[in-house]
């Protein structure tokens, strides 16, 4: 199974290609069009805001592949970015449309009384019971590391793979049949982010 880490001119690339070194499954990075041709499974990891990633995945001709894996139904991983993408649109970039892969708007945290913004550090993640493949092996509930200022207002409850709390609740991960899409950062959670990407890997591979 051939892994390719979407690389658009940001994100923590070369952590998340050594997390999946780290599991025993090596990837390579998708720079052009072509590059999703020679791919199984695609990875969008990311950092950055989301009406920037918008405009630089289309000025690199990567945003219209990206759409048509996506509208497929091919095998997805998306982390941070690569999971608000994933909505129809961002409270942080008003007018922009995300990718539309699942219904809902990606909303700012309020801060408040010892509430911080970004959200930074280590969270708990309620796994939820149905969407057990995925989280096999890790307690229930993990700890995991997050990164963001903005969180996905999910409208579709029924593709929830776990939540967590941070003032508000919300939606921390989603999945289906051949995606998985998390907030937190599974390349920096340790060996719990290690255990979920192994599990991603073998599940998406008994979908193929």
């Amino acid at each position: 199974m051939n892994l390719g880490v979407l690389d658009y001119g940001a994100g923590n690339l070369r952590s998340v290609l050594n997390a999946f070194k780290a599991i025993g499954t090596e990837a390579k990075l998708v720079t052009e069009p072509k590059g999703f041709d020679e791919i199984d499974v695609l990875v969008f990891p990311g950092q950055g805001a989301f009406g920037d990633s918008v405009r630089i995945l289309k000025e690199t001709h990567l945003w219209d592949p990206l759409k048509e894996w996506l509208k497929a139904e091919r095998p997805y991983l998306g982390i941070c970015l690569g999971y608000q993408l994933l909505f129809e649109s961002s409270e942080e970039c008003p007018g922009v449309e995300g990718l539309c892969v699942a219904p809902g708007r990606v909303r700012k945290f309020q801060a408040g009384e010892g509430l911080k913004i970004p959200h930074m550090g280590w969270n708990k993640v309620h796994w939820e019971a149905s969407q057990s493949a995925w989280w096999n092996g890790l307690p229930n509930p993990a700890h995991l590391y997050f990164v963001h200022s903005y969180y996905p207002d999910v409208a579709d409850e029924s593709l929830a793979l776990c939540r967590t709390d941070y003032g508000v609740p919300f939606v921390a991960g989603i999945a289906k049949e051949k995606l998985m899409a998390v907030q937190f950062h599974p390349e920096k959670s340790q060996e719990a982010g290690l255990t979920l990407l192994k599990n991603s890997v073998a599940t998406l591979a008994a979908r193929l």
